[in-house]
């Protein structure tokens, strides 16, 4: 469980630059740019030694949606009232390596080094 102390501490950062995401004085890549180098390292800190559930996988996955949903707003369908999941055009818009995926690369990468290093 030791995975969700990071994710309170990236929550804890998305709120407190939220108001810079929102802002409209900031342009599109200077927000994405602010994600990736503030609040990203922050949530994946450690990772290499986490074991995910699909639970942690699935609370992951809804961190990271938050932040393309706050700088790109919302997105609705063509039927009036219903909204929709916009992760898949939101990552057309704004390509960013899914959390997950990039929490296991690093995982194989530490893997790595463990085998590699001396046995001394």
């Amino acid at each position: 469980m030791d995975q969700f102390k990071y994710l309170k501490s990236g929550n804890a950062c998305y709120h407190s630059m939220q108001n810079l995401l929102s802002s409209s004085l900031l342009s599109k890549n200077i927000k994405i740019k602010i994600h990736s180098t503030i609040i990203l390292p922050v949530v994946v800190y450690g990772c290499e030694t986490w074991s995910l559930t699909l639970r942690e996988e699935r609370r992951l996955g809804v961190f990271e949606n938050r932040v393309p949903r706050r700088i790109f707003g919302p997105k609705r369908d063509g039927v009036p009232g219903e909204w929709r999941e916009i992760y898949v055009e939101l990552n057309d818009l704004y390509y960013s390596p899914n959390i997950i995926r990039v929490i296991k690369s690093r995982r194989m990468r530490w893997a790595g080094h463990v085998v590699c290093k001396p046995e001394t």
